[in-house]
Order: structure tokens, then C-alpha cells, then sequence
């Protein structure tokens, strides 16, 4: 669901041991603003997210857990991607490596191995990152593609207001076990909003913007309903 911190956070390496951990649940009413082309039911999302920084860089890992399995509403899909940066003293650029996948209840999700170079920076009460990585995609014949990514992530109204997110830009297949067809180009992007009533409790929202994602070759814009727990 959210990945606002994975390069944002990282300029704070510079700045001191900054570390983060937070356990979100998100109520996606996909089906109900876009019906089964999109997804056959509502349903819940749990993440969890961990950004840890030492000497050599950054380690940044979340988890989703999509609560769409059977009627019962049981665990139907388990998506997650670590990353990891390195810091080379005296120089701008931080190399970074990726890996994405996940399992479905009786599907995989192809895995991802991504390695490049990102920025973090800082504009105006905003810490944001980019990067640019090659991106292998694992699919029955691999897809050899590239990645572009944007984070931001800051604190307002005296920290009773948090705003962050991120934004994709990638290349795949269009046919995953051919290769024919060419590329075809996706964006997802999930900026998020939270109202922080304690340094720990947040309640707000996330919105899913996408176009060519996950099987749906339209534009979709899915906001959810949400509550946040920092450790």
C-alpha cells in the first residue's frame, strides 16, 4: 500500500539515526467505485512498513496483506518489497537495490529485481528522494525494463499533519510468456494524508492512482479509508 518513506526518509541518514515502524489498515472500496473490472469485492489492506538507517545506508521493507480471500474474507494476497541503499562518502548518488513479490491463494506475483541509483533531497518542508533503476521482471520469459521513482514526505501544522506518497513509472511486457506485443508503460502512484491525533495515532487516507496497472488499461483513482499506528 505505501512505500512514503523507502527514499524520503533516506536524506535523514545525513542528518542523524532516524528510524521508523508503522502498522497501517487501509478499507479499499475498489469494487464499489469500479465493479469486478477492477477487483470482485471491497476489502482490507494491512501493511506493515520498517525504515531503518545505519553507517553503510538504509534498509526500508513493507508488507501488504489483502484481506479479499473466499467469503470469509481471509488473507487472499501477500505483496512485499525491501530495498536497501548504500552511502558513499562524498558522493551525491546512493546505490540502490530492490526486490518485489508476493503470493496469491493459488497465483504467484511475478517477482522484481531492480538495481540503480537514487537522490534524496529536501524542497522547502519536504524530504524527497528519486531514483532510476534497471528492473528485471521475473515473469516465464523475463522482461528486461526500467524504473523511475519519486517519494516525498513531510510533517505540517505543527505535526498534527502528515503528508507523503509516492509515485511509479515503469516498463513491461505486454505479454509475459511470448514477448509479443512490446512494452507497455505503467503508473501507480499512492499519495497519502494523515491527521496525527497523538505522535503514535493517525487516521486518514490513501488514493491509488494508476493506468495500466495490475490487468486494468484505464486510468483508476481508488482512496481509502485509514488508520496508522507508529511504533
Amino acid at each position: 500500500m505505501a512505500r512514503e518513506i523507502t527514499l524520503s526518509l533516506a536524506l535523514f541518514c545525513f542528518l542523524g539515526a532516524v528510524q521508523a515502524q508503522n502498522l497501517q489498515l487501509h478499507f479499499d472500496p475498489r469494487n464499489s467505485l469500479y465493479g469486478d473490472e477492477v477487483g470482485p469485492k471491497n476489502y482490507l489492506t494491512a501493511t506493515f512498513e520498517m525504515f531503518k538507517p545505519d553507517k553503510w545506508g538504509s534498509t526500508f521493507m513493507f508488507v501488504d496483506f489483502d484481506f479479499n480471500g473466499g467469503d470469509k474474507r481471509w488473507i487472499g494476497m501477500v505483496y512485499g518489497e525491501i530495498s536497501r541503499t548504500f552511502t558513499i562518502k562524498n558522493f551525491s548518488l546512493m546505490p540502490h537495490i530492490e526486490y518485489n513479490g508476493g503470493l496469491g491463494s493459488g497465483f504467484s506475483i511475478p517477482s522484481a529485481y531492480l538495481a540503480g541509483f537514487q537522490y534524496p533531497f529536501q524542497l522547502g518542508n519536504f524530504f524527497m528522494g528519486t531514483y532510476v533503476a534497471y528492473k528485471l521482471n521475473a515473469f516465464e520469459k523475463s522482461s528486461h525494463d526500467l524504473q523511475w521513482t519519486i517519494t516525498w514526505n513531510s510533517t505540517l501544522a505543527d505535526g498534527k499533519l502528515s503528508l507523503g506518497g509516492f509515485a511509479d513509472v515503469w516498463s513491461a511486457n505486454k505479454n509475459p510468456i511470448t514477448r509479443e506485443g512490446g512494452k507497455r508503460v505503467i503508473f501507480l502512484s499512492e499519495p497519502q494524508i494523515w491527521y496525527n491525533f497523538t505522535p503514535n495515532f493517525s487516521i486518514g487516507s490513501e488514493i491509488e492512482l494508476s493506468y495500466n496497472f495490475a490487468r486494468y488499461e484505464k486510468f483508476a483513482a481508488i482512496p481509502t479509508i485509514a488508520g496508522k499506528w507508529n511504533f
